[in-house]
């Protein structure tokens, strides 16, 4: 999988040159995905969106649905190339989890809001709060949803703390989810990358 910086239909593997590539990389996938994904307490998880996790998204749908045709690839590009940081800025995928369905109902209710409340704290500047669902609203009056996507823009400072080893912290300040969590040094080495 070529990284071009920009996701497009000529960039994208053909079905046939996907599956080969798959068999060889998938591990590699999966483990970068994991070095990017930041668990936030017991419930809350955030993945780190990169080209590589987003190309993979699209190859893997477009592998799953056979889809070929320009039009099919064109809409999964539309859907998920946004996902992809563009320099000032991490994306992810937060999760909300709960495994017990009862559970995950009363919680979903109580925590409406809590996408805005997440914030990256990067040392010495302020805090950075997720903008969230940007395209379109993922929560209603009754309950907010297990999945949201957000986006952390930072200023030109914060970069540059970031990219000089900065300690970061990822953490929530809802008031049905106070929680903070230091990001691993391995993962924020990951995370610097997405910075210019």
């Amino acid at each position: 999988m070529q990284l071009t910086g920009r996701i497009t239909r000529d960039s994208l593997m053909t079905l046939e040159a996907y599956a080969r590539w798959r068999k060889a990389h998938k591990a590699d996938v999966i483990a970068h995905r994991k070095l990017r994904t930041v668990h936030l307490g017991e419930h809350i998880t955030l993945q780190f969106e990169s080209e590589t996790t987003i190309r993979y998204q699209i190859q893997e749908m477009l592998r799953l649905e056979r889809i070929f045709e320009d039009e099919g690839i064109a809409q999964e590009i539309e859907a998920y190339a946004p996902l992809v940081p563009d320099g000032s800025n991490w994306k992810g995928t937060m999760l909300i989890e709960y495994p017990d369905i009862n559970e995950r109902k009363r919680e979903l209710a109580r925590l409406i809001g809590v996408e805005d409340r997440m914030f990256v704290e990067v040392e010495g500047q302020e805090r950075v709060y997720a903008i969230a669902d940007e395209d379109l609203d993922r929560e209603n009056d009754e309950k907010t949803s297990a999945v949201h996507f957000v986006r952390f823009e930072f200023k030109p400072a914060a970069v540059q703390a970031i990219k000089a080893g900065a300690a970061v912290k990822l953490g929530c300040d809802h008031r049905n989810y106070p929680a903070h969590v230091a990001i691993p040094a391995e993962t924020l080495a990951s995370l610097a990358g997405d910075l210019r």
